[in-house]
């Protein structure tokens, strides 16, 4: 099953790929690699503002991330075409708006892990960091960042 399919299969609505907020680009392809640049939390009602640890939990974090894989998979849709051109994801980098005493930054950024792999099953297994910051872009609580090998 090809991939555009499986997201219309798992009745995921992917959002427009947003635009830049500032001198940057939304993705560069070098050669079979596509850097897809960071992602902010976005959902329907705008941005997913918090921090982890004083107003966020684990579990909304880990949804801010997931809203973060879905604007991933959307500028990826956006350089390339088609998600059936993409062969694997190959890492994530995500940041985590957190207090200095939170440190469940792997299960928040398993929110954009786990929408990866079942996007794209083994081929969206992929290497990752999570890390903490202590502060994020407009106040979001997470921002994901992606490299995809394309096909």
């Amino acid at each position: 099953m090809s991939f555009d399919a499986r997201i219309a299969q798992l009745g995921i609505t992917l959002p427009d790929a947003p635009a830049p907020a500032a001198n940057y680009v939304p993705y560069v392809q070098s050669g079979k690699l596509l850097f897809v640049s960071g992602q902010i939390a976005a959902g329907p009602e705008g941005l997913i503002r918090g921090r982890l640890g004083e107003d966020m939990d684990a579990a909304a974090g880990a949804a801010a991330a997931r809203a973060c894989g879905l604007a991933l998979i959307a500028q990826a849709r956006a350089a390339l075409g088609s998600l059936d051109r993409i062969a694997r994801v190959v890492k994530l980098t995500g940041f985590v708006n957190s207090t200095p005493d939170f440190t469940d930054q792997p299960e928040v950024v398993n929110g954009c892990s786990d929408l990866m792999v079942e996007v794209f099953g083994d081929a969206g297994r992929h290497a990752r960091a999570a890390v903490s910051a202590a502060a994020l872009p407009r106040g979001v609580a997470v921002e994901v960042e992606a490299i995809f090998e394309i096909a």
